[in-house]
């Protein structure tokens, strides 16, 4: 049978398929769109959704997660401008929170998916400092990086 196969594969008949185990991931954002889209991208894994910093913390305090997503702009005010005192509601908050505390989530691959990016690049600049995984990705390009790094 694996004769067979290998054969089919030289011929271009058949693609060679790999699964992947399901994966962990966790996502902070607001939108329940952008949880619709993301339950549909991780399908068959584990995925929790938290839509504030507090929730997110808990969250994240629990177990450790594969892929974190983080959004920055998470209430209403934060889509006018980045001119606002209110940063311990932003995805910011969990950046500087993960920065703190570098046991937790140390394997995660963070990808900031904001399209504010004039956030994200604190953002990423602030866990990077501390030697994680991580990188700005706008949320129009999202789909493609997840096809790229968790293929299946």
């Amino acid at each position: 049978m694996q004769f067979f196969r290998n054969l089919l594969l030289k011929l271009g008949v058949c693609r060679p398929a790999a699964e992947r185990n399901p994966i962990n991931v966790f996502l902070l954002d607001d939108d329940e769109r952008r949880h619709r889209w993301f339950e549909q991208r991780f399908r068959g894994d584990a995925l929790e959704i938290a839509t504030s910093v507090a929730e997110a913390k808990e969250i994240l305090a629990k177990r450790p997660f594969d892929a974190i997503f983080l959004d920055h702009d998470l209430l209403p005010h934060h889509y006018e401008s980045n001119d606002h005192e209110d940063f311990e509601n932003t995805g910011y908050a969990i950046a500087e929170w993960l920065s703190e505390n570098p046991d937790l989530q140390r394997a995660a691959t963070i990808i900031v998916h904001t399209r504010n990016a004039d956030a994200a690049i604190p953002m990423v600049t602030k866990l990077r400092k501390t030697g994680r995984t991580v990188e700005y990705c706008a949320f129009p390009m999202l789909d493609l990086k997840i096809r790229n790094y968790w293929k299946r």
